[in-house]
């Protein structure tokens, strides 16, 4: 065996696709959507590198055109979670003692294969499952997600790298131990790329996972697992099942060898595992690393120094992309007097202008939310704002589920700035606007940081450095990302580590060396040269 060490590439952010009219990547890209609309995938689950297929199958339809069969699933059981956990304890020693190079390589050639061959098939199944449109596919499933595995193979090498000082005749070293047992990866639907992250960022750095993807993302979960054992993954490094929550849940959470939880999904659904985990801590080998990002109720706070035509761009951008279904979207906005009827003027304007539609027109900028369920809670909203006193729907309002979960971008002017639209995380293309007096603006700072229990997102626009300067020591806690003349989506891993803390998680920063902090268990090693022979020391000896 030969050794060396080992510098991997240095990462860059991959460059974003335009998919203009008469572009190689837009032809293709129809192409493909063509294609995979043409046929039903048969999706099984991927357990010990094996594809295990059961008798209940669970059938798949675009949220644009739910008539239409994209194909079906295998839905496990008990004793499929049972096998996945067993698959990834026994693949773990060989996985851990492998060289952390050849781990690397494997997700080094991952992120090429979805740069290459497989981009357009990754973000036609995002775009078709998810109903997102071509730029929002391409900025999550392929760019982020390339993203997050070159960058987290540069990161693991900085924390290879930090080692302790020597002190003479000493040599202090530290490695860095994947945990015990395995890791349970809890995914969300509308990122393909936290999908990908977050079993990915464990395994690695040594560790074995059981990923149990949102129902409503596994038409591309399928793509990236096809992606990983084209790279070469070992077989039970990462076990793909498709089960119900509360089922995985009652194995893994009481499983001596759980060791931890990478989790993106709601804060009520995440406090519930906290607490399981709280209770069952004596089960278990070591206590497991609980990590999550969760809910969010973002803002954006607009002093009568911004220029509107940056506000109207971001607030419309932040709050209706991917049809406000991003824990960052922007879902409250506070604006004053002053800019107020200009601004309406404008978004009223420009929303116009945004069709609505199937994420095979690309013309169209808004497509259908996820699901009946999200569908029917959305509009639960949207009526009750209708026929409440003080709720202006200044936009939109209407919404449609004949032939998808379609919901018009709506914007919402509330007189009581405590309003439940104001306060409670929605998840769809809701936008909650107060108007207030230009003289209450270091009051309306305070109302933003107490007004929600989220802290993930939020953003300031001023022109007045001073103000913006305030804003941004003011609202330190109030947001985990905080936005300067921007909407507050969009964060870029390696520029922009994401994660928010209150009610938003635990802040653990994907997209930075600190999250893969979370995956390892360090052990310090001092070796002494020349031990001493003798007990006394020097000050015992006698005058």
């Amino acid at each position: 065996m030969t050794y060396g060490f080992y510098n991997v590439p240095t990462p860059v952010n991959e460059p974003v696709k335009e998919y203009r009219p008469g572009s190689p990547e837009r032809e293709n890209l129809k192409k493909t959507l063509t294609d995979m609309r043409s046929r039903e995938e048969d999706i099984p689950m991927y357990i010990n590198g094996e594809e295990v297929r059961t008798e209940k199958t669970i059938r798949i339809a675009p949220p644009h055109d739910h008539q239409h069969t994209l194909g079906y699933f295998h839905e496990g059981d008990a004793e499929h979670i049972q096998q996945a956990i067993d698959a990834a304890l026994q693949a773990k020693e060989a996985w851990e003692t492998m060289s952390w190079e050849h781990r690397a390589s494997i997700f080094l050639k991952a992120a090429d294969l979805i740069a290459g061959p497989y981009r357009a098939k990754i973000n036609a199944a995002t775009m078709l499952g998810q109903s997102k449109n071509a730029y929002q596919a391409e900025i999550d499933s392929a760019c982020e997600l390339i993203d997050f595995l070159r960058f987290n193979v540069y990161f693991m090498t900085q924390i290879y790298q930090q080692q302790p000082n020597s002190s003479p005749g000493v040599w202090n070293r530290q490695e860095y131990r994947p945990l015990e047992g395995f890791v349970f990866a809890l995914t969300p639907f509308n990122f393909t790329a936290i999908a990908g992250n977050l079993p990915s960022a464990p395994a690695m750095m040594g560790n074995t996972v059981v990923w149990k993807p949102a129902y409503q993302q596994i038409y591309s979960a399928k793509v990236i697992m096809e992606v990983l054992q084209e790279a070469g993954l070992p077989k039970g490094v990462i076990n793909l099942i498709y089960v119900d929550g509360p089922v995985a849940g009652e194995i893994i959470f009481n499983h001596q060898d759980f060791g931890g939880i990478h989790f993106t999904g709601s804060t009520k659904v995440f406090q519930t595992i906290w607490e399981i985990i709280g209770s069952n801590i004596h089960k278990y080998h070591s206590y497991p690393r609980i990590v999550g990002e969760t809910g969010g109720k973002d803002f954006v706070l607009v002093h009568e120094s911004a220029d509107i035509d940056e506000v109207v761009v971001a607030l419309i951008r932040g709050a209706f992309e991917y049809q406000g279904q991003k824990c960052s979207a922007a879902s409250r906005a506070y604006v004053p007097t002053t800019m107020w009827p200009q601004l309406k003027e404008r978004l009223v304007t420009e929303l116009a202008t945004c069709k609505m539609g199937g994420v095979e027109n690309f013309t169209n900028f808004i497509n259908a939310v996820i699901d009946k369920r999200s569908f029917d809670k959305i509009a639960q909203y949207i009526e009750e704002a209708k026929n409440s006193e003080g709720v202006e729907v200044i936009a939109g309002g209407s919404y449609d589920d004949s032939k998808g979960y379609f919901v018009e971008p709506t914007i919402l002017r509330v007189d009581d700035p405590a309003y439940r639209t104001m306060c409670e995380e929605i998840f769809g293309p809701v936008l909650s606007v107060y108007v207030y007096q230009p003289e209450e603006f270091e009051q309306i700072k305070k109302l933003v940081d107490q007004t929600s229990p989220y802290a993930l997102t939020g953003s300031i626009f001023a022109k007045d450095r001073e103000i913006i300067e305030k804003a941004t020591t003011q609202l330190r806690h109030a947001a985990g990302n905080f936005y300067i003349n921007d909407k507050p989506t969009g964060a870029v891993v390696g520029q922009q580590p994401f994660g928010g803390a209150r009610g938003s998680g635990t802040n653990d920063k994907a997209g930075s060396l600190l999250n893969l902090l979370r995956w390892v268990s360090p052990r310090t090693i001092k070796e002494t040269f020349v031990p001493p022979k003798q007990i006394s020391y020097p000050f015992m000896q006698a005058e």
